[in-house]
């Protein structure tokens, strides 16, 4: 007889029925964690996410193709620009780490390299968590390149590849990202930065789990190393940057975020969201889910297309911006605003109603003293 199936077997079953039988999952990388830690009241992007399900082919078959995502190019070049910083051992990689993050400690001159292959991403993981262990009870600089982390997310395991993780002699750990934009005279675009801070927040998080399990716990340390091109070269420099905002912000909106398990359990029976179902039956699937759109999506999800277009249809505010729709309180369409404003609807003692029908007097007012004929701008 078959082995009784436990509840996460049970969900990882669940998941791939969603996802589609016959299609792989897609890895949830730190990049889209801290997009969905943005957005936390989104249970559309949590399921898909949870499921593995690629958004990119996702979006192309609804027929609103995402522009989201990397060039080809600017892999490449982020490849190349990796390698460099990583070529003979880490050595130049360690030396920014010795000087940015812990110049009072001896240099790195004979870094240890593990290897970390391991089979899947859990034999992965128990490996990186092995030499983590390892490489802090020997207490010399220590390269992890590309170690595999875990990262529990609304109940469901996700798998994340940070660039490398470097051990101190003390025993603490840093993680290092690597970015290909470059750092003219000492900073860099503050956007760009700001969107490796978050990604870099989640690698944390996840560093913290790892130590969590180990005794004494070892110190992850908030200030991450960002190693960049040098000015217009391919010479690398790196700056220190504190991640602690980012890292309380993201776990406290990761631990919002509803379980996997209970959205999956509120789907019709036989949803699914494979790319090759029909396109009604696939938008069926998809909007079945709930989801929260904002204009800040356009650049961080490949359903925002999608979303945004059902989001104008159905006239919800949120089209118009998650500040706005804060100020609104209760009112969620813009027909209900333009209700309330003209005083057809809505309670006069709501704050956001009032001040809508006295914005809506003040236009009237003001349309008023306006000469006969002159445009209304």
């Amino acid at each position: 007889m078959p082995p009784p199936r436990t509840r996460g077997t049970a969900l990882r079953h669940r998941l791939a029925e969603l996802r589609g039988p016959d299609v792989p999952a897609k890895a949830l990388d730190a990049r889209a964690l801290a997009a969905l830690a943005a957005n936390p009241g989104c249970e559309r992007r949590a399921i898909l996410d949870g499921a593995g399900v690629n958004k990119a082919v996702l979006a192309e078959a609804l027929g609103s193709p995402s522009a989201f995502g990397q060039s080809q190019f600017a892999f490449m070049r982020g490849n190349a620009f990796e390698a460099r910083v990583k070529a003979d051992g880490g050595a130049e990689l360690l030396r920014l780490v010795h000087e940015k993050l812990d110049p009072g400690a001896e240099p790195p001159v004979h870094a240890h390299v593990p290897v970390l292959t391991a089979v899947g991403p859990e034999g992965r993981a128990a490996r990186t968590a092995l030499a983590l262990r390892e490489a802090t009870e020997a207490a010399a600089w220590t390269l992890l390149d590309h170690p595999m982390l875990a990262l529990d997310v609304a109940g469901s395991p996700a798998f994340l590849e940070p660039d490398a993780v470097v051990v101190h002699p003390d025993g603490s750990w840093t993680v290092v990202e690597i970015k290909s934009f470059p750092m003219l005279d000492g900073s860099a675009d503050p956007a760009k930065v700001g969107a490796a801070a978050r990604q870099s927040a989640v690698y944390v998080l996840a560093l913290e789990e790892v130590a969590a399990r180990l005794d004494p716990v070892p110190r992850v340390r908030t200030r991450v190393l960002l190693v960049c091109p040098k000015d217009f070269s391919n010479l690398p420099t790196a700056s220190a940057v504190d991640v602690r905002k980012q890292r309380a912000v993201t776990g406290r909106q990761l631990a919002r975020l509803t379980r996997i398990e209970d959205i999956a359990d509120t789907l019709p029976e036989g949803t699914c969201f494979a790319p090759d179902r029909p396109a009604a039956e696939l938008t069926a699937a998809v909007e079945s889910v709930p989801a929260s759109y904002a204009p800040e999506c356009l650049a961080a999800c490949e359903l925002a297309f999608h979303c945004r277009d059902h989001s104008r249809a159905s006239g919800a505010v949120t089209a118009l911006g998650r500040s706005l729709r804060a100020e609104l309180g209760d009112l969620t369409t813009i027909d209900e605003v333009l209700a309330a404003a003209h005083g057809e609807a809505g309670d006069p003692d709501d704050p956001a109603v009032a001040a809508l029908r006295r914005a809506a007097e003040l236009r009237a007012e003001a349309l008023a003293h306006l000469p006969e004929g002159a445009p209304c701008r």
